[in-house]
């Protein structure tokens, strides 16, 4: 009882001192009110704060700051995890359910989820899911900790994670069951003895966010482990060029697809691109004779680079998709050249939705990146600083990140993913993820009908 009579003093206290409180700052507040609206309804536009409204509304409030940063530095911005400009996506297409006319699958069957990629390769990568790890390098974007987290999340889920244009990671290459190495522009992830452990390789030719545009990153942005397996030196940069050096006609791309071909026994060796000028880049690759393609739209992310290629250059995802897709088809390869598209594309309907439309696999990097700090970048970092900070190569907190907990979430993630996707293609009456197609679809409004040739409904 005494206990009671004391809880209940303390909050009569509290209320008393909240009222008195209140009582002696409430004149200051309408004060401050009056005040303000007084000068907002009398001061000329030229010294009302109102103007800013006005701004506001005329220009992005980003990009009044990227502005502010570009005169502050005079030099060319690198703006983390992509571009904010909303592109043409997947929005405007719905599936068709299966109910009297179709009927969707019984209870008790099931969806196949597997991909293979590169049939025609003496050695297809063949997958449980048709979801991959996008490449995200290590030292030039993420932490040892995180890319260990990502490749086990990988084994998991049964795909494959891949190296990205950093240096392959050894303890990444020990760990993966399946293994992507990206063969880039740069000097580094070139040792036949690395090559010969891929079980595909991605020939790096371009990318969403940054196009083909060539990039250099200090070494002290990369000290320790990184600028070792780079071979930066202390006072140097990592460079990643525009172009292969002696690689420029359709001929010079067919002998490096096929000496990379020889040299890991028939893998599946492919591209990645960023999209742009879709029928005639895809000639040159098929000329070449890739086993697959990767394309890149402009939707991707990235951990830094200039605004006007995130912004400005290249095509959205689902664009280069369906234009990629009718390519093939006219070209009678579609089946045997696989297809990956990349780039903005983060819940379970729209990797879907990329598969029906002719994708062999759908790669994704931001949301498992998020995925894979589930918990940690909420209970480690913020909110004094960003999850960047546990997740990047250069992060103050990376040593924070707990490994096996982010590949649990990750690998989470990617079966959570998959579950949806397989109900979905249950109620269209699909036993296989690849039997998903065009016939399930329909475009809500006219633009996404010009995109994709699907009816409009």
């Amino acid at each position: 009882m005494t206990f009671v009579w004391m809880t209940a003093g303390v909050a009569a206290a509290a209320l008393i001192v909240a009222a008195a409180v209140l009582l002696l700052v409430r004149p200051t507040i309408e004060k401050l009110v009056d005040t303000g609206l007084a000068l907002t309804e009398t001061e000329t536009y030229y010294r009302n704060i109102m103007t800013m409204v006005s701004l506001f509304q005329r220009i992005d409030p980003q990009i009044l700051v990227e502005n502010s940063l570009r005169a502050d530095s005079g030099k060319i911005l690198k703006r983390p995890l992509g571009s904010p400009k909303k592109f043409p996506h997947f929005e405007g297409i719905m599936f068709l359910p299966c109910q009297m006319d179709r009927l969707p699958l019984k209870d008790a069957e099931k969806v196949d989820t597997r991909t293979v990629i590169g049939p025609r390769a003496r050695r297809p990568l063949e997958l449980k899911i048709p979801l991959i790890i996008s490449g995200m390098a290590y030292g030039l974007a993420l932490s040892e900790k995180v890319k260990l987290a990502l490749v086990k999340a990988a084994n998991m889920a049964g795909t494959a994670a891949n190296s990205g244009e950093g240096p392959v990671l050894p303890e990444e290459l020990r760990e993966a069951n399946k293994y992507i190495i990206q063969y880039s522009r740069a000097e580094w992830a070139k040792d036949p003895e690395i090559l010969k452990q891929a079980d595909m390789i991605e020939i790096h030719i371009g990318q969403g966010s940054s196009a083909g545009a060539p990039s250099q990153v200090p070494a002290k942005h990369l000290r320790g482990k990184a600028a070792r397996l780079m071979g930066v030196a202390p006072d140097g940069e990592a460079e990643i060029r525009s172009r292969f050096p002696g690689v420029s006609r359709k001929g010079d791309w067919r002998r490096l697809v096929q000496e990379l071909r020889s040299l890991t026994k028939g893998v599946p060796i492919g591209m990645k691109l960023a999209i742009g000028r879709v029928e005639e880049d895809l000639e040159i690759a098929l000329y070449a004779g890739v086993d697959f393609v990767t394309l890149d739209g402009a939707q991707a992310a990235t951990k830094g680079t200039p605004p006007i290629l995130q912004d400005d250059v290249g095509l959205p995802t689902v664009i280069g998709l369906c234009r990629a897709v009718e390519y093939l088809e006219k070209r009678k390869k579609r089946g045997r050249v696989s297809l990956i598209v990349s780039g903005g594309i983060h819940t379970p309907g729209e990797c879907l939705k990329a598969l029906a439309l002719g994708a062999d696999a759908v790669a994704l990097g931001s949301p498992l990146l998020f995925a894979s700090s589930h918990t940690q970048g909420s209970q480690k970092v913020l909110p004094w600083e960003p999850p960047t900070e546990l997740a990047f190569y250069t992060g103050e907190k990376r040593e924070l990140y707990d490994v096996d907990e982010g590949a649990v979430f990750a690998a989470r993630f990617l079966q959570s993913l998959v579950k949806e996707m397989k109900l979905a293609a249950a109620a269209l009456g699909k036993a296989s993820l690849k039997e998903v197609g065009r016939e399930d679809l329909v475009a809500l409004d006219p633009v996404s009908a010009q995109i994709t040739g699907l009816p409009l409904i």
